[in-house]
């Protein structure tokens, strides 16, 4: 089992829109292809930091569970574009990590 902490940086003035699309789309749609969603946060200092957290039981799962979400029309008509107008994908950075023996998140 491993996490996948994602953080991105929203545009000015945006991340209001991207709460509400993430949290009405983008979290409900990864959560009905399987993928489980441990948390979702912006940052208390850094006003254009969101960041979330998803778990894999394995590389196997994550392949399959990427294709189903990314590679869906649905994704791809919909949600991508919405979420391009406000993410700074230059500063996306994806860190997976390895839950420590006594994480309460394992």
């Amino acid at each position: 089992m491993f996490f996948e902490l994602r953080q991105y940086r929203i545009l000015n003035g945006q991340m209001d829109r991207w709460v509400r699309l993430m949290e009405e789309k983008i979290i409900p749609f990864n959560v009905s292809k399987g993928i489980v969603v441990t948390g979702s946060f912006v940052g208390q200092e850094e006003k254009d930091l969101y960041v979330w957290i998803r778990r894999f039981e394995s590389e196997e799962e994550r392949e399959r569970q990427y294709k189903e979400v990314y590679e869906s029309e649905y994704w791809k008509n919909e949600i991508k574009p919405e979420s391009n107008e406000m993410l700074d994908r230059p500063r996306m950075l994806v860190t997976r990590l390895e839950a420590t023996p006594k994480s309460v998140l394992r």
